[in-house]
């Protein structure tokens, strides 16, 4: 068999650090691990090739040159991967289509030949083992949440590296909460399962034979839903591993802001080399925390808890929400003042809506509130629901939010109020000085200290953090870069006319 594993494109969002990218001359942010992981699932006697669109071109010979597609990808690629089924039904390759996409919503899609649904390590035996009995089925689905601690190692070899800027691999599947507006559960379960501690660090030891030296994201729902295992088995089981090879990755991971109240946890991960963790804040609303169930962010001082995960010498990158139906209208302003005063410099701000399955979805269906599907992007100013509040308020209030907060000032007043609470240890292991990180600091000062509006902000941070904290001028620029990007994005989303939120 000759299998071409296609990756759709995802378009320009937050998410995708497209505009920051190209400072440092990447293409995307991390490879399709879960296309890479079912490609180490298949027949090691049968061709694979890899094309991640969002770094090469699919062309058509690569399509031609395969007895089937394998395609994979989230609601957000729902357009691309239309596109790409409509390709590979024109030039006659039989298609088969997994992944979070496909799983909620393949009777959506025609032109595809086997769905195999869920998760692999149950469904994709089944359909190995029909289609070499010449009896494939359409579909192959499954709710039984397998064990992953067999999973094996992505095949690597797959992916040209030095496109992306970190490598993903994942330890856990599952989060033990509940929030009525996350699909995570649908897709994965409230148990968190997680690998073998051997195997894990197998796979961190694949990623270092295979040259790399950057980031690594562990890419699990909520890495510290198991948190007995991992200070008691992982996390030692990563520093020992790490230091013996001299850490050579700078680790970023997702976490539920409980985690602010284990020290003991905080301290393992930053000895481990953790320099980010995504933390779900969503609003600094009580009300609306309790009317989607978020309860690990109830009855505490958010912004102490943020504050003390960025003094252990982590970085919080913040999603919030706003489109709730407890929010008032002066929530707008309290986002604000919330991200503003909290120093979470990455703050992805984003409207409400429902994806299938969820509990929200339900609830919106019941009340004969749902519209449409998600787009997948809850920063493109599209909800997929009748919200509570006015639709022009709620959309012109989001856009200031955005327009508010990654305005110059505002933004690198932001990393200021970071770097002041932010206390790393002293760096560990072998920081090399790359071509690209020269690059990137002068196209820094080109775009952002010549070229921009606010480029007099843009100095004063470099200026004062030389002075000041000479050690972070790299993480200053860094996140200065970011800035730029989530400029371009929301200019974008600042002229997005309110009646386009039903469209």
């Amino acid at each position: 068999m000759k299998i071409l594993m296609v990756y759709p494109l995802y378009p320009d969002t937050f998410w995708g650090f497209k505009h920051a990218l190209k400072f440092i001359s990447k293409k995307a942010s991390s490879p399709p691990l879960g296309l890479l992981t079912v490609a180490a699932m298949l027949p090691g006697e049968w061709q694979k090739k890899l094309v991640d669109m969002n770094v090469a071109a699919l062309k058509d010979e690569d399509i031609k040159w395969a007895d089937y597609v394998f395609i994979s990808g989230m609601v957000v690629q729902r357009d691309s991967t239309r596109e790409v089924i409509a390709r590979c039904n024109r030039l006659g390759t039989k298609v088969v289509a997994g992944g979070p996409l496909f799983t909620t919503e393949y009777e959506e899609f025609d032109g595809v030949d086997h769905f195999v649904l869920g998760e692999a390590e149950v469904t994709l035996a089944p359909f190995l083992a029909d289609l070499a009995a010449g009896q494939a089925k359409h579909v192959y689905n499954s709710a039984e949440r397998p064990d992953i601690d067999r999973t094996p190692v992505p095949l690597w070899s797959l992916a040209n590296m030095k496109h992306y800027s970190s490598m993903a691999v994942q330890y856990s599947r599952g989060c033990p909460f509940d929030c009525e507006f996350c699909d995570i559960t649908v897709l994965n379960g409230r148990k968190p399962r997680t690998k073998d501690t051997v195997q894990m660090v197998n796979e961190l030891e694949s990623l270092y034979q295979s040259g790399w030296r950057d980031s690594v994201f562990i890419v699990d729902d909520n890495f510290i839903g198991n948190k007995k295992k991992l200070k008691e088995e992982l996390l030692p089981a990563v520093i020992e591993w790490s230091r013996k090879r001299k850490f050579p990755f700078n680790l970023l991971t997702e976490v539920s802001i409980n985690m602010a109240d284990d020290d003991e946890l905080m301290r393992l991960m930053t000895e481990a080399k953790f320099k980010t963790v995504f933390v779900g804040i969503e609003t600094p609303s009580d009300e609306s925390l309790a009317e989607c169930n978020k309860q690990q962010n109830r009855g505490r001082d958010l912004l102490a808890s943020v504050r003390k995960i960025q003094n252990h010498g982590m970085e919080v990158r913040g999603g919030f929400i706003v489109g709730f139906d407890s929010d008032p209208v002066s929530i707008f302003k309290s986002q604000i003042n919330f991200i503003q005063k909290s120093g979470i410099v990455t703050a992805m701000v984003g409207l409400l809506n429902a994806p299938i399955g969820t509990r929200l979805y339900q609830r919106m269906k019941n009340e004969n509130r749902l519209t449409k599907h998600i787009t997948g992007d809850n920063t493109d100013c599209s909800i997929n629901f009748i919200p509570k509040m006015n639709y022009d308020t709620l959309v012109n209030g989001y856009q200031n939010i955005i327009n508010t907060i990654y305005s110059p000032k505002p933004f690198y007043e932001r990393i200021g109020t970071f770097l002041r609470e932010y206390h790393p240890k002293k760096e560990r292991g072998s920081s090399h000085l790359r071509f690209w990180h020269i690059t990137a600091f002068f196209k820094s000062m080109w775009f952002m200290g010549i070229k921009e509006k606010g480029r007099r902000y843009y100095w004063r941070l470099i200026f004062s953090t030389l002075v000041k904290r000479p050690r972070a001028l790299p993480l200053s620029v860094t996140l200065s870069i970011y800035g730029f990007h989530f400029r371009q994005i929301s200019r974008k989303l600042v002229s997005l006319p309110a009646q386009n939120v039903t469209a």
